[in-house]
C-alpha cells in the first residue's frame, strides 16, 4: 500500500519509528495527484513548493508530534497568508490574504504540510460544487457523479488519496454531505469550538470550520489540532478541549441512541434508509440501547435556513463591490455602474440567487414576516434537540437522503438541490456536533451515517463512531480510481 493511502495515526507511528520521513509522505501524495488530479480536479491551487520547505524542516528537526509531517489540504474559503483564496469565485480570483485563518496558523505551528487549496461551490454556497466559478469536482467513486458540497474538493481529495486529511467549512452541511458522498469521516463541531477567524463569511452564525479525514482516529488528532478558544473570534467558546483521542473506545454499552422519525420520511431513498437500519441494528448488537423519537420541528427547518442564510449571506457579501479587494470594473464610468458590474461580473448564479433572496428576507416591510419569523423556528428547532438530549446520548440519522447524484442532475432544479441538505441543516441552526461516517454502500456507492451530539460533546460522537468503525468494514473502502 502507497503511503498516500495510509491514515495519518498510521503515518505519524511510522515518522516517529524513523521508518519514513514527512517528504516520502508529501512525495507520495504527489505522485497520487499527478495520476488523478485530471479526473477529480479537487485543487484549486497547488502550493508544492511550500509544502516541500515544511516536509523538509519538519525532517530536518526529526520532531513528529502530533500532525507534524502529514500531507493536508484545505478548503479554499480559508485565509493563507501569501496564498490566493479564491472561495471558487471570479470575484476573489487573484485575492492574496494578508494574513493566516487561526486554524491555518495552528496548523503552520504543529508543521503540517499543507499541500494546497481545494474546490469549493462559490462562496460555499452549493451542495454538489458544480457551483465553483473555475470547474466541477468528480466524486472518486463514480466520476459522473458529483462529490457533494460544498466542501466537494476536500472530501474527493481525502476519498482519492491526493491528501491525508482535508479541512473544510460547514454552514448547511457542507462537512458532512460531501464526507457520505465521497465515503469518509466528516466532522461538524459545536458552533464556537473552532475559531472562524479568517474563514470567508457565507452565514455567520451557521458557519463552523471542520475535518474530512480517512477514519476516526484521524478525525480526533485534527480536532484536537484546530479546537479551542480564540480572543479574535466573538463568537469563539472560551471552553476547555479534551484531549479527544481519549475517546476512542470501542464500547457503546448502555449508550442511549435516538433515532428521529422525521428523518426516515417521505424524500429518503428506501435502499438508504435499509442501510442505516443495519447500522443501527448493529449499534444494539455492541450494546447500545436504540429507540424511536422524534424532532416535531424538522420539517421547518429547512425553509428557516433558505431565508437565515440567505440573508446573512447578502450583508457579508455586501464588502464585495470593487472598492476594496477582490475583482473591479476599470471601465465603469460612474461609482454607482462600478458597483452593479463588478458584482454582475463577479458572482454567479447561485450566489446572486442567495444575495437577492436575503436581501428580500430582510427589507423594509419583510423583515418580520420572513427573517424575524425564521428565527422563531430556529429557537424551536434548537429546543427540540434540547428536549431529545436529557434522554439520549447521541442521535442517529441518514446524512444525506440519496446517495451522490449525478453531474447535473439537478442543476435545472434548485428545490431539489436543496434537498440534499435535509439532514443536516437543523443541526447547524441548533449549533451542535455531527459527524458524517460510512455506514454502508448502495450499488457500490457510500451512505454516510450521521450521529448528532449535545453540544461541545464531540468526545461522545467520536467514540460511538469508533465503536462502529472497529466492528464493521466500511471505514477504509478505497474507490477503484488511478493506480492503487
Amino acid at each position: 500500500m502507497e503511503l498516500c493511502q495510509l491514515t495519518a495515526h498510521e503515518l505519524k507511528d511510522k515518522l516517529v519509528q524513523k521508518e519514513i520521513t514527512a517528504t516520502d509522505i508529501l512525495d507520495s501524495c504527489l505522485q497520487r495527484v499527478a495520476q488523478v488530479e485530471t479526473q477529480v480536479k479537487a485543487f484549486v491551487t497547488l502550493t508544492e513548493e511550500s509544502a516541500r520547505e515544511t516536509a523538509r524542516a519538519v525532517d530536518e528537526k526529526g520532531d513528529y508530534r502530533g500532525l507534524a509531517g502529514i500531507t493536508c489540504a484545505l478548503k479554499d474559503n480559508l485565509c493563507t497568508k501569501g496564498i490566493r483564496t479564491t472561495c471558487s469565485s471570479r470575484m476573489l480570483e487573484n485575492f492574496v490574504p494578508p494574513y493566516d485563518a487561526t486554524v491555518v496558523r495552528k496548523m503552520k505551528d504543529e508543521q503540517a504540510v499543507i499541500l494546497g487549496k481545494l474546490n469549493m461551490d462559490e462562496f460555499a454556497m452549493g451542495s454538489s460544487t458544480e457551483n465553483s466559478a473555475f470547474f466541477p469536482t468528480s466524486n472518486p467513486w463514480d466520476l459522473e457523479r458529483v462529490p457533494g458540497g460544498s466542501s466537494g474538493g476536500s472530501a474527493a481529495a481525502v476519498a482519492a488519496d491526493e491528501v491525508i486529511y482535508a479541512l473544510g467549512s460547514d454552514t448547511g452541511g457542507s462537512i458532512r454531505q460531501p464526507a457520505a458522498f465521497c465515503g469518509v469521516v466528516g466532522m461538524k463541531p459545536t458552533y464556537g469550538r473552532v475559531s472562524r477567524y479568517g474563514l470567508v463569511a457565507f452565514a455567520s452564525s451557521l458557519d463552523q470550520i471542520g475535518s474530512l479525514t480517512k477514519d476516526v482516529t484521524d478525525c480526533a488528532l485534527v480536532l484536537n489540532l484546530i479546537s479551542g478558544y480564540d480572543k479574535m473570534d466573538s463568537t469563539s467558546v472560551n471552553a476547555e478541549v479534551p484531549d479527544y483521542t481519549r475517546f476512542l473506545v470501542p464500547d457503546i454499552k448502555g449508550f442511549k441512541i435516538g433515532v428521529p422519525r422525521e428523518y426516515f420520511q417521505a424524500g429518503v431513498d428506501e435502499r438508504v434508509k435499509e442501510v442505516i437500519k443495519q447500522a443501527l441494528l448493529k449499534m444494539e448488537d455492541l450494546g447500545a440501547m436504540v429507540e424511536e423519537t422524534s424532532l416535531p420541528h424538522t420539517e421547518y427547518a429547512l425553509p428557516a435556513y433558505y431565508i437565515i442564510a440567505p440573508a446573512e449571506a447578502s450583508s457579508n457579501l455586501a464588502r464585495f463591490d470593487g472598492v476594496r479587494y477582490g475583482l473591479r470594473d476599470t471601465e465603469a464610468e460612474n461609482i454607482i455602474e462600478m458597483f452593479a458590474s463588478t458584482r454582475a461580473r463577479g458572482f454567479g448564479p447561485e450566489v446572486k440567487r442567495r444575495i437577492m433572496l436575503g436581501t428580500y428576507a430582510l427589507s423594509s416591510g419583510y423583515y418580520d414576516a420572513y427573517y424575524l419569523k425564521a428565527l422563531k423556528v430556529r429557537r424551536l428547532v434548537k429546543e427540540d434537540f434540547d428536549r431529545a438530549f436529557a434522554r439520549y446520548d447521541v442521535l442517529a440519522v441518514p446524512t444525506t437522503p440519496t446517495v451522490a447524484f449525478k453531474i447535473h442532475e439537478k442543476s435545472d432544479n434548485v428545490l431539489s438541490m436543496y434537498m440534499s441538505d435535509i439532514a443536516t441543516i437543523p443541526i447547524n441552526l441548533a449549533g451542535v456536533p455531527a459527524l458524517s461516517i460510512p455506514g454502508g454502500f448502495v450499488d457500490g456507492l457510500p451512505v454516510g451515517l450521521q450521529l448528532i451530539g449535545k453540544p461541545f460533546a464531540e468526545g461522545t460522537i467520536l467514540r460511538v463512531a469508533y465503536t462502529f468503525e472497529q466492528n464493521t468494514d466500511y471505514v477504509g473502502r478505497k474507490p477503484k480510481l488511478g493506480v492503487n
